[in-house]
């Protein structure tokens, strides 16, 4: 019997994909249970196409994309250990706080007692304990996401995937909302990866660095040797990245 605790949560094998505009990406990485990864790169290097592909957006022309030793490249999403936030928080309009968490358990929102007990802990555990009846439209832009990250804790999935969802956040609050996706991958075990433009979020949250140029990985080491250790193309970022103009 295999022990899937010595699997990796993920991993990317030998994947090359490509799109009618000519561009491609050809990667190979795992992440291990309770990692902590991040995908840093300039804008259309593939990022977020990478994530489309762990998370069953899109299918690779070649290779597999593997959770826990068992290979879902055709699985759809749904079927997937994995769930995602992107810098939208998609939450629905019409459901108050509690349906939109409790979406991540029972797409018709048919709980038990203890399911409701489990969305009200994860809404606790958020700190909007007090607005569960709350519309979206009546939270903040932190708010909003807090009701996403705890639609991510009853879902307890494998794999997290965070595609710049904080990125309309100031730092402080985006830096808030990090240690929460902290906290409940800590509770649940799961693998994160990470898409960020920002260094800063990458040191402060990662333990590992992914760097992506031109669809290719061109670092793949600790995020605090990236500045240090990585090659031309990493330089050449950090360097347009420190002469940004604020």
């Amino acid at each position: 019997m295999i022990e899937t605790q010595l699997l990796p949560a993920l991993s990317l094998e030998q994947i090359a994909h490509s799109r009618p505009s000519g561009f491609s990406i050809a990667v190979d990485f795992k992440l291990v249970p309770g990692e902590k990864v991040v995908l840093i790169g300039a804008s259309g290097s593939g990022k977020s196409t990478i994530i489309d592909l762990v998370a069953g957006f899109e299918q690779p022309q070649t290779g597999k994309v593997v959770f826990a030793g068992r290979d879902m490249t055709q699985s759809t999403p749904s079927a997937r250990p994995v769930t995602t936030l992107f810098q939208s928080d998609n939450l629905f309009g019409h459901l108050d706080a509690f349906a939109n968490v409790a979406l991540g358990i029972s797409p018709s929102l048919r709980l038990g007692e203890s399911e409701r007990s489990l969305v009200d802990g994860a809404l606790e555990s958020v700190g909007l304990g007090g607005k569960r009846g709350r519309l979206p439209q009546q939270l903040s832009g932190g708010e909003r996401q807090r009701v996403a990250i705890a639609r991510i804790l009853v879902r307890k999935r494998s794999v997290i995937l965070l595609d710049e969802p904080f990125s309309s956040l100031g730092p402080a609050l985006a830096g808030e909302m990090l240690d929460l996706v902290e906290t409940v991958a800590a509770e649940t075990g799961a693998a994160v990866l990470l898409v960020t433009h920002d260094l800063d979020e990458a040191l402060g949250f990662g333990t590992r660095a992914l760097f992506l140029d031109n669809g290719r990985i061109v670092h793949d080491g600790p995020v605090v040797s990236l500045a240090s250790d990585g090659g031309e193309a990493v330089q050449r970022y950090l360097g347009q990245a420190r002469n940004r103009p604020a």
